[in-house]
């Protein structure tokens, strides 16, 4: 997983919540499931935290400097 882009973690959710609509799907396979779909939302949301640490903003003088949360 830790090579997978954020767009591939998104579509492994996106089957994932496909298989959790089934009913064919067991308790058990479902708490598994969710496990797995937990994870990989764990994952973009680390990948988002290494960009939003890469950010730069120009600031008014022309100077970079790290984009900060508001």
């Amino acid at each position: 997983m830790e090579n997978m882009t954020m767009e591939e973690s998104f579509q492994e959710m996106e089957h994932i919540l496909g298989q959790l609509e089934s009913k064919e799907v067991t308790l058990e396979e479902s708490f598994q499931l969710y496990k797995q779909g937990m994870e990989y939302l764990k994952h973009c949301n680390d990948l988002i935290d290494q960009v939003e640490k890469q950010v730069k903003m120009l600031s008014d003088n022309g100077e970079l400097e790290e984009f900060e949360e508001v």
